[in-house]
């Protein structure tokens, strides 16, 4: 429930609100379990509780939806226990070593032949449409996966004119002041973790946990290094870290924010999910805003 990675795109024109129309998209999408022969499927899920049979669920100005995905799961060892077996008899029959095609085709066929047996292993990947700041916020840290749920929201609303929220050229130039402890969004100061990358082939890395970022042994690393990732906090709110493709990781709430609707309780699930889920969405949406009018700023 409590978003931990996040990953934003920015929409250039708005989305239907109405929370009947995403219901009846989302729905013809929606999750089906694997069957014998699938190595893969994702769908639509219930974003509130696998108990609570919605699609889509409103919060105020928020859209909330899930998508589920299914993999089956064939370890490398396993396949090559099997193949080996069957590639020497092929090799023995044919008289020659078999060829680089030949091989890839046995392999996919073996997958094929135990996908049936396979274990499967299911995730779920949840996210919010924001209609008053015009984006989507989607709780993975992973550019790849983020993608894919996107993908899957195009198919169901038809459109959907989705881009990075930060422009990564002021990012960029940024996280180099951020490390500075410079112009840092309004109400963050700066945290004790930060990462540096070299530009150059080698690409030389250097990490900081849990260190003091002023210290001229931290800024040093800045002549000939850029911040990829530093960290940033507000005072009883949230801490993050922010890598340079936009990404949002290691989000922690304040306790003092998660323990708001503790007096609710959980007799009530509908009404305590949808509770903390405007308390966590509130609380990341300001520190978005923040950080995305720090940058922006400079226009």
């Amino acid at each position: 429930m409590w978003f931990k990675n996040v990953r934003v795109y920015k929409l250039s024109a708005p989305l239907s609100t109405d929370m009947a129309v995403w219901e009846q998209a989302l729905t013809e999408f929606r999750f089906t379990p694997l069957s014998a022969q699938d190595a893969v499927k994702s769908g639509f899920s219930f974003p509130l509780h696998a108990s609570i049979k919605q699609y889509c669920h409103a919060c105020q100005h928020m859209l909330f939806f899930a998508v589920k995905r299914q993999e089956k799961i064939l370890p490398a060892a396993v396949i090559n226990e099997e193949m080996q077996p069957k590639l020497e008899t092929l090799e023995q029959e044919k008289g020659r070593p078999l060829s680089r095609k030949e091989k890839q085709s046995l392999k996919e066929e073996l997958q094929q032949s135990l996908l049936p047996r396979a274990f499967s292993r299911s995730t779920l990947t949840q996210g919010y449409y924001d209609a008053e700041n015009q984006w989507l916020v989607i709780n993975s840290g992973s550019a790849g996966k983020a993608e894919d749920v996107l993908a899957l929201l195009r198919k169901a609303l038809g459109s959907l004119p989705a881009l990075p929220w930060l422009d990564n050229h002021k990012l960029n130039a940024h996280l180099q002041l951020w490390l500075q402890n410079k112009a840092l969004p309004q109400g963050f100061v700066q945290g004790s973790d930060a990462e540096l990358k070299a530009p150059d082939e080698e690409g030389a890395k250097v990490k900081f946990s849990n260190h003091l970022l002023t210290t001229t042994e931290v800024q040093s690393h800045l002549e000939d290094k850029l911040v990829t990732s530093i960290s940033l906090e507000q005072h009883e709110g949230l801490s993050v870290a922010i890598t340079d493709d936009g990404a949002i990781k290691r989000i922690k709430f304040h306790d003092l924010i998660t323990a708001q609707n503790d007096e609710l309780g959980w007799d009530d699930l509908t009404v305590r999910l949808d509770a903390d889920l405007l308390l966590m969405a509130s609380a990341l949406n300001s520190a978005l805003l923040s950080i995305s009018q720090q940058l922006s700023a400079t226009d």
